[in-house]
């Protein structure tokens, strides 16, 4: 990661021609945001003097409290390789601050810097490494969006069958031109659907990589005439897009969830972890599967989560031990979708894992063993439970859960929670084709 001064950014601007720089930030629905400046108000945005209205970004502030600044995150600074050479555009990731110069507790940004100060306090670090899926559609003839593709391509495929290579080569190229180390990048199972991967690092480095990620990967689509989304589930019949989240903690350096003593090769603390997820993923769910399409996805026979359990290698339950041991030991949780506010998202898991290490939560017996061909009875039997089967039952096991619904504060708890209501009402009022092609004769 880079260490900017205000004179570093300030020397880069002018030796690199940058004219436009923009202030991003991400509301509390996981969209990014920005105010754009010319170069000639940079040494103000520094200075943490650009003001924005806050009434107007969805869930921030009311209009008598609207005036609210944006503070520069001067290690985010980079430029955008794909605009013109001639009065560049460069970007800076901001935190958002009220009028009084306080802290904004509703900003997701600082949501998720509150639970990593709560594992620093315990003398932990928190490294996660993102699997981004999306897809790749054709656009119609003004420019907008549908959900064809012509390609019948599959699980690593390539070109003539992959027609989204190019597209997916350039983004992987831009990406490595701002910093990014892509660890892989392929087609997935679904038709036009594809996955980049980019190496891990704590968590509030990575939250931010995957919003740049995102907006990187729509805007590189878009010059190759596609769009691309991460809707997680955008056609019935096939899998859907998944954020699968590696997680792991450091103590001095070292990883904590490894324990070459141990059977399985994992510490206390990484069970005590997979303990606290599991214990509160039912509520987590509404933050790392935050809308109502995302039940579209986890259901049986598309390979998502479904049973709340945890396996070695296994990748049918929630969560899964991948086989590297040593410093790459990890727990990946499998259920979160590329819909989610990657702060909010991680926020939620580390506070639900503190809690396992705090609480020295035992998880159950790992479940190795294909739990997708096992019946509902079977599940029954041994005591697997399952995830949440939409939005509504998310909110309500979020309501319930004090600590993941403690974390986000009461006011945007509240916020969120009313968006969802309303988000769901929208959805049962709505006639769907399906509704229509099932019953209408």
């Amino acid at each position: 990661m880079n260490t900017y001064s205000n004179e570093d950014i300030l020397r880069i601007v002018e030796e690199e021609d940058v004219r436009f720089i923009r202030l991003q930030f991400t509301d509390i629905f996981g969209t990014m945001k920005n105010m754009a400046i010319t170069d000639s108000q940079l040494k103000k945005a520094l200075a943490n003097q650009c003001m924005f209205d806050g009434s107007s970004i969805e869930g921030f502030a009311r209009i008598e409290e609207s005036d609210m600044y944006l503070y520069p995150d001067l290690n985010s600074f980079t430029i955008f390789p794909w605009r013109p050479q001639d009065g560049k555009v460069a970007r800076l990731i901001c935190d958002v601050y009220k009028s009084d110069q306080s802290v904004f507790e509703s900003d997701p940004r600082y949501i998720l810097k509150k639970v990593i100060k709560e594992a620093a306090d315990l003398g932990f670090e928190f490294d996660v490494g993102p699997e981004c899926e999306f897809f790749l559609f054709q656009t119609d003839e003004n420019g907008l969006p549908t959900t064809i593709s012509f390609e019948t391509a599959s699980y690593f495929d390539l070109g003539p069958l992959d027609f989204g290579e190019n597209a997916r080569r350039d983004i992987v190229l831009t990406l490595e031109e701002m910093g990014f180390t892509i660890e892989a990048s392929h087609h997935e199972v679904a038709p036009a659907q594809h996955e980049i991967d980019f190496h891990y690092d704590e968590a509030l480095t990575t939250a931010d990589n995957i919003m740049t990620f995102k907006f990187v990967v729509k805007t590189i689509a878009k010059r190759h005439g596609l769009h691309a989304t991460f809707m997680p589930k955008p056609k019935a019949g096939i899998n859907g897009s998944g954020m699968h989240l590696n997680m792991s903690l450091k103590k001095d350096g070292v990883n904590v969830f490894a324990d070459e003593t141990d059977p399985k090769g994992l510490s206390k603390e990484a069970y005590w972890f997979i303990g606290g997820l599991l214990k509160h993923v039912k509520a987590l769910c509404f933050l790392t599967n935050p809308i109502v399409n995302s039940y579209k996805r986890l259901i049986p026979g598309y390979e998502a989560p479904v049973s709340i359990a945890w396996a070695m290698k296994n990748r049918t339950p929630l969560i899964r031990i991948p086989a590297t041991r040593g410093e790459g030991t990890r727990l990946e949780l499998r259920n979160p979708d590329p819909s989610a506010n990657p702060y909010l998202a991680l926020a939620g898991c580390l506070a639900a894992g503190l809690d396992g290490i705090r609480n020295k939560i035992e998880p159950p017996p790992s479940l190795d063993t294909n739990i997708f061909a096992m019946s509902n009875e079977e599940r029954e039997a041994i005591g697997v439970d399952s995830l949440p089967g939409s939005l509504l039952e998310a909110i309500r096991e979020f309501e319930k859960d004090e600590l993941i619904r403690g974390i986000l504060g009461e006011d945007l708890a509240k916020k969120l929670i009313t968006a969802k209501e309303e988000e769901h009402r929208d959805y049962r009022a709505s006639i769907t084709a399906w509704e229509l092609d099932k019953y209408l004769l």
